[in-house]
């Protein structure tokens, strides 16, 4: 478990492709959600039940199915209702299930969330505000939860340590990919920490220097020509 200012939050890999998972709650209510529970509901629900907070809903960055695969069996399970992504993704959502067993081997099932979000809208977790930012590019829904208190940003598939999320799937644009990143992440400060959709941790400042497809020099270049 890791607490940053007033948010907690713990993380789950889950799928085959080690996507992450988070558990996030507030310190000071113990009222939590779960971001894009993309499968192995069990493996969540344990790990809720060791921390114990009281998870009141589920925010969803984006509809690929490694995110959102096991959006609809937690609400379910759990009684609680979903926010997010933006309605852009209701494509990927409403096809869900002909996912399943593709790559692993859960079954998915397509939902329709209780809000969607758009880009300026908050969600409350508790006693803390997370903004929403729309960052479309690996798909036209994603969007991106900030907590400014924490400095922490959980986004989904946009950026990665040293990457940036694939546009080579239905609907992507790497154009869009980079303007979201460039206009809208970086500008949050290089001392944010985000927690993407796989791999390790990382701050827009470390990115900033050494990402090769977002680094300052890169758009720098790309600015110029």
């Amino acid at each position: 478990m890791i607490q940053q200012n007033s948010l907690r939050f713990v993380i789950v890999p889950v799928t085959n492709l080690a996507q992450n998972c988070s558990i996030i709650w507030c310190s000071e209510t113990n009222v939590g959600a779960v971001i894009d529970p993309g499968g192995n509901v069990d493996k969540i629900i344990k790990k809720i039940d060791v921390y114990k907070p009281i998870i009141e809903k589920i925010l969803v960055t984006h509809g690929h199915f490694d995110h959102a695969g096991h959006v609809a069996e937690l609400s379910t399970r759990l009684n609680i209702p979903i926010e997010g992504p933006n309605i852009n993704d209701s494509f990927l959502i409403e096809t869900i299930a002909e996912h399943s067993n593709m790559v692993d081997n859960f079954q998915y099932r397509s939902f329709f969330p209780n809000r969607w979000l758009e880009d300026g809208d908050t969600v409350t977790i508790g006693n803390q505000i997370l903004n929403v930012m729309h960052c479309p590019g690996h798909t036209p829904g994603h969007v991106v939860f900030f907590h400014d208190k924490s400095k922490l940003a959980f986004v989904g598939d946009v950026i990665f340590a040293g990457s940036i999320g694939r546009t080579d799937f239905p609907r992507g644009n790497q154009l869009d990919l980079i303007n979201s990143i460039v206009t809208k992440l970086l500008p949050l400060g290089d001392d944010v920490t985000f927690i993407p959709g796989h791999g390790p941790f990382s701050t827009f400042g470390q990115e900033r220097q050494t990402n090769p497809y977002i680094s300052d020099q890169k758009i720098g270049m790309f600015s110029s020509s």
